[in-house]
């Protein structure tokens, strides 16, 4: 059911109105803010769904001259100059700025909801052909993904330009320098320590770019008899485990400026240097982004003397977490299964396997961007559940 408005008034010289609902609560809009959303085919272009209302046009002491309401579903609003702006009472009672409401809608857009694991992780599992003809079982697969933070896809080909498919199915994937998809797998002279047979720590792939890529998937297409095991871990229940443990390493690896480095010739030549901090926090300290891969850490590091000792400290009480057996998740994949995980989230590794003169383990791996994954995920989300 829409909601119904049962009074509108101006407060505040004219500088907020009021709307009382007909459940009985109510919402306060600042003018200067309806005046900036006003809906008319002068301020605003349907089709593209944005703002044509050039912010130097607006004044920011804006009061409405008169409210009125409408209808119960509408309200009008004529503002000193004679423009007339109209609000339908969905759009606005979806925009109220009350912390619950403000929370509902972010949640609803974001989907902030994390559930956390350790070495007791069910591994989520969905058909590939599934969630690439089904819309209802791609829709599950990419609520998991951000919730749990990886999802294992079973029984793809097993064949080279599966992620491709994949890519095309949520939109398209993040070309690198390592190109649009990578084939991991023991090569000479190897540019990448993941083309080579030895143990891969747990790390987070690329933080060496300013924006690393959000999301990663790897398809097996063939494995090796002996050795070769997949680990994960979930950083963020780590750095959670971390924050309470020791508050000053925390404090240490989500402030200080780490530098890393990738330099070498693949789909084309490159040089890429960056600063990340180990542990990406928002306003309320909480995380939202590892950057750690100690293969690609540099050797420079732009910190006065005194303090790198203390980071080092820091750190290695973060490692050792990440590789506590009771954190760390270990599985084996199997030709056509494809592990799809949040890079900024969760951590993997790799167990060593016997080097030969053939090729004995083979992943393609691919990236995608979370604005890609998650403009899908609220496309589906309207799709299946046939609401906005």
């Amino acid at each position: 059911m829409s909601p119904g408005i049962r009074k509108v008034e101006a407060l505040d010289a004219g500088r907020f109105v009021r709307v009382e609902w007909e459940d009985g609560s109510e919402s306060r809009y600042p003018c200067v803010w309806l005046r900036d959303n006003c809906q008319c085919p002068l301020c605003f272009l349907p089709s593209a769904g944005a703002r044509r209302l050039p912010f130097e046009d607006l004044d920011v002491n804006i009061a409405a001259k008169e409210v009125a309401l409408a209808d119960r579903k509408k309200i009008s609003i004529t503002w000193p100059d004679e423009h007339g702006s109209e609000y339908e009472a969905e759009w606005l009672k979806k925009r109220c700025f009350s912390e619950e409401a403000r929370a509902e809608v972010q949640a609803d857009l974001f989907l902030p909801e994390r559930q956390y694991w350790g070495s007791d992780l069910q591994l989520p599992k969905i058909p590939f052909e599934e969630i690439m003809y089904n819309d209802e079982s791609a829709y599950k697969w990419l609520c998991t993904l951000k919730k749990v933070g990886i999802v294992l896809l079973t029984g793809a080909a097993a064949r080279q330009g599966e992620l491709i498919q994949l890519g095309h199915r949520i939109g398209f994937l993040r070309l690198t320098f390592y190109g649009p998809t990578w084939q991991v797998q023991d090569k000479a002279d190897a540019n990448n320590v993941a083309y080579t047979t030895g143990k891969l720590c747990f790390h987070t792939d690329y933080p060496v770019l300013h924006h690393p890529p959000g999301v990663q998937f790897l398809h097996c297409i063939k494995q090796t008899a002996a050795g070769g095991e997949s680990e994960v871990v979930d950083g963020f229940h780590v750095c959670n485990k971390l924050k309470k443990q020791n508050p000053e390493a925390y404090q240490i690896l989500s402030s200080t400026a780490v530098d890393y480095t990738d330099v070498g010739v693949d789909y084309c030549d490159f040089a890429v240097h960056c600063k990340q901090r180990i542990i990406d926090i928002d306003s309320r300290g909480q995380a939202v982004r590892i950057n750690y891969n100690n293969a690609t850490r540099d050797s420079v590091f732009d910190i006065p003397a005194e303090k790198v000792r203390p980071f080092y400290a820091a750190l290695k009480e973060f490692n050792d977490l990440l590789n506590s057996a009771e954190h760390k998740f270990t599985y084996k994949l199997k030709p056509g299964d494809v592990v799809t995980f949040d890079n900024w989230r969760v951590l993997h590794g790799r167990q060593s396997y016997p080097s030969g003169s053939e090729v004995t383990r083979h992943l393609e791996g691919a990236y995608a961007d979370w604005d890609v994954v998650l403009s899908r995920l609220r496309l589906l989300r309207k799709r299946v559940l046939n609401r906005d």
